[in-house]
């Protein structure tokens, strides 16, 4: 894995993720802990955006968040179409989509096998 930052260990990113992608009225925040299911990084998160604008926006706007906690290189794919955007945190591998597109590829299903200890919903209050 490749860590874009020292400052934050991979769990405090992913809690600094959800947190902001909150705040920004994602929908739906859902994280999957991939330790021992693969080597690209030790969590994904995916959420829901109401439209196009907002899944761009919010992708945008992590990345700016991302950089103002020391990390570099951080990359955004999807930003064309806006319907399926990921942002590459390194430790954390965020999925922001439109909610009929998160629906079709249903990447929850497809990382879990247990969903009851795989996947935490996110509540935040």
């Amino acid at each position: 894995m490749v860590h874009l930052s020292n400052s934050l260990s991979p769990l405090a990113l992913k809690n600094l993720i959800e947190h902001f992608l909150d705040s920004k009225k994602a929908q739906e925040i859902v994280s999957i802990d991939l330790h021992g299911k693969s080597s690209i990084a030790d969590y994904l998160v995916i959420v829901s955006a109401s439209s196009q604008r907002q899944v761009g926006s919010m992708a945008q706007l992590l990345k700016e968040e991302l950089k103002k906690n020391g990390l570099k290189n951080v990359n955004i794919e999807g930003l064309a179409q806006c319907d399926w955007v990921l942002v590459d945190a390194g430790d954390v591998i965020v999925h922001i989509f439109r909610p009929e597109i998160r629906s079709f590829y249903d990447l929850e299903k497809m990382w879990s096998v247990e969903m009851s200890e795989e996947i935490t919903k996110v509540s935040i209050s």
